[in-house]
């Protein structure tokens, strides 16, 4: 490492250290360790413009291992993004721009939300995945206009989660090779060496999953990671991953190699003697040496060449292949036309009941044509969820155009890895599973709604009308787990005509995830001569019918909506003036104005009764602490599906009696 270099690699590690200082919190050790691996790959390998972040062709740099934050800001406001010394400064304060770990669409040049570990990693698979098949769609003899890499840096931690053992093993069964991962092998975690828990080889463990392996024995050998890069650059038919022997803390005399560097400010006193250790001034605090700041604000201008050239064969590829440049636009932009909305079919009454995965099958295949960037599959259920895709083949090693995905039975990976293909740009990617599994991908759920990821899941097999399959696959509280999560959208459609206005829905909306909830058993297909038009499902919920002037609301979603009719028919037969609410989604319906909302559910009738197969938790704030929930407070049961739900009282004869009772 000449000086210049050691003057880079320790400006980077000394910003950290003060910013963690300054914040009295934070995760000093991983960036003073892994320094020199973020100066040599965002100053000689990283293509990317400080200047535009959201460049297209850019290289995706991922910190999985996102307690290490100050390296990834550092680095930011080293190589000229929008990230000034004050907001390094601001480190983890209320209202910064730089919080305790990386959030997208927050900081400038954050590519994605990392902290919960193996999340990120995941990610940048899905990102990888993205570039793979973007590049096979798009590109044309020189005109390469999808051509970049995905690097991470991953830990200890990162590499001990299981959704990163799920992510790797499907990139490398996939020949990702475009994926380059550093995995800071420090041997150290919060609770002390890596030994109290781990011990397996993980470079053998990765050349199991298809992987390509290098050791670099030496963290600040800078020639030795180069020359690791390069050769895993050179690398087109496997992912690869570069285990690097750092020391966390390094140059603190007496904190070096422990697990309180991990997670631990310093302390001013150890702050200084390791300042004095590396060479470095002790005040200011914040330094930037102007040699140092000359090598990586060289960034700004490669980084604008580069664009420019993209930029000048971009306009020469949209001069020779216009359709396919405009549709390039398009999908990067997240349109989608609404010519692709015009074959969405609807489901005549008369031809009988109908599943509404099987509706939401029906409707897959109808827009999927016309909707060339929509790319997703299951968790190995495609044929229980009805999510493939006719006329297209399964994304493959040997074949990147294909758009139906195999995840194979990795929940957690598959969310993690749909999280990276949204944030990638280009694609909407869908998941499928059963509602009962949302569990096994909560966290990248979680984090797809934090982070506003056009993410789409398909949730079938949604309530004990299930049936056989028993307790371990009837879900009760997912529905309201994945209400409680703040900016998720959660429908449960009412019968087929719902099932394709709720995919309008989902095609037509950028501003985070939608979870679709749907049956396994059949559900009459309403007839909307009688009752309200299904399009009334995108604002949420809509007066199905009433009686008169309503005295007391019926509110109903998904499958219980047909026995909530059955309760609405017999209820006006008796002269009760009674208003029938389909509601299949919560968060769409708390969207809209609040003169619409109260007239759906207007404030002066308060005698309410909500009917779903679920938890009634939550349901107050819609019948009022006085209504009566009906609902499933206790785990299911195997046996046939309309048996079950007799059972547990989800019945019409239910409804009547509690609408009854409330109007004395």
């Amino acid at each position: 490492m000449t000086k210049l270099e050691e003057l880079c690699v320790n400006t980077i590690r000394f910003l950290a250290v003060d910013g963690v200082q300054k914040a009295n919190s934070g995760h000093p050790g991983m960036p003073m360790g892994t320094a020199p691996i973020g100066y040599l790959l965002w100053t000689k390998y990283l293509k990317h413009n400080p200047h535009n972040p959201k460049w297209s062709n850019r290289d995706r740099f991922v910190l999985s291992a996102g307690h290490g934050s100050m390296l990834l800001y550092s680095l930011l406001h080293l190589t000229g993004y929008r990230v000034s010394l004050d907001d390094l400064k601001s480190f983890r304060q209320y209202g910064s721009i730089t919080p305790g770990h990386p959030e997208y669409g927050l900081t400038p040049g954050v590519e994605t939300t990392t902290g919960p570990l193996g999340q990120g990693l995941g990610n940048a698979i899905g990102m990888a995945i993205a570039e793979e098949h973007l590049s096979a769609y798009f590109n044309r003899d020189s005109f390469k206009v999808v051509d970049h890499h995905t690097y991470v840096i991953a830990g200890d931690g990162d590499m001990m989660e299981g959704v990163t053992s799920e992510a790797s093993s499907i990139a490398g069964h996939l020949k990702l090779g475009k994926l380059i991962v550093f995995y800071d092998d420090n041997h150290i975690t919060i609770e002390g060496s890596t030994e109290l828990a781990f011990s397996e080889d993980v470079l053998a463990r990765y050349a199991a999953y298809g992987w390509h392996t290098q050791r670099v024995s030496d963290g600040n050998n800078l020639e030795g990671i180069a020359k690791a890069v390069d050769t895993a650059k050179a690398v087109k038919d496997r992912p690869s991953v570069i285990a690097v022997r750092t020391h966390i803390g390094y140059g603190s005399p007496n904190k070096q190699d422990t697990g309180e560097a991990h997670g631990s400010p310093l302390g001013d006193k150890e702050v200084e003697l390791t300042k004095k250790n590396l060479g470095w001034p002790v005040e200011p605090k914040f330094l930037i040496p102007d040699e140092a700041l000359k090598v990586f604000r060289a960034c700004v201008e490669s980084g604008k060449k580069a664009e420019e050239e993209w930029n000048n064969m971009f306009r020469e590829y949209e001069k020779k292949y216009p359709d396919l440049a405009g549709e390039f636009l398009s999908w990067m932009s997240g349109e989608v036309s609404p010519d692709a909305l015009k074959d969405i079919p609807q489901f005549d009454p008369a031809a009988g009941a109908v599943a509404t995965r099987s509706a939401s099958g029906k409707v897959i295949n109808a827009f999927a044509p016309k909707v060339k960037n929509f790319l997703g599959g299951a968790a190995d259920l495609a044929p229980s969820t009805d999510t493939l895709m006719k006329g297209t083949n399964s994304f493959s090693a040997g074949d990147r155009l294909g758009r139906n995905f195999h995840f194979g039975i990795r929940e957690h990976g598959m969310g993690a890895i749909m999280n990276g293909m949204a944030v990638h740009g280009g694609l909407i990617p869908f998941g499928a599973t059963f509602l009962v599994f949302s569990d096994y991908m909560r966290p990248p759920i979680r984090l797809a709604a934090l982070s506003h990821f056009r993410t789409v899941y398909v949730f079938t097999h949604d309530s004990v009308g299930l049936g056989e399959d028993g307790p371990t696959h009837q879900p009760i509280e997912h529905f309201m787990a994945l209400r409680a999560i703040p900016n998720m959208v959660f429908v449960r459609p009412a019968d087929a005509n719902e099932t394709a206005e709720a995919w309008k829905f989902v095609l037509g909306y950028n501003k985070g995830p939608v979870a679709l909830a749907l049956t396994r058993q059949k559900l009459p297909v309403i007839d909307r001569k009688k009752y309200a038009g299904a399009d009334g499902l995108k604002r949420g919920a809509y007066v199905m019918a009433e009686s008169g002037a309503p005295e007391a609301i019926i509110i109903a979603t998904g499958s219980e909506v047909p026995v909530a009719m059955a309760a609405y028919e017999q209820l006006a037969a008796k002269g009760k003036k009674v208003r029938l609410v389909s509601m299949p989604s919560w968060e769409v319906f708390d969207m809209q104005d609040e003169n619409y909302r109260e007239s759906v559910l207007p404030s002066g009738v308060t005698k309410r009764v909500s009917i779903e197969a679920g938890i009634t938790k939550g349901w107050s704030r819609y019948i009022g602490s006085k209504g009566i929930a009906i609902g499933i407070d206790h785990f299911g049961a195997s046996a046939p599906g309309d048996v079950v739900m007799k059972e547990f009282g989800i019945t019409g004869d239910a409804v009547v009696s509690a609408v009854e009772k409330l109007l004395g």
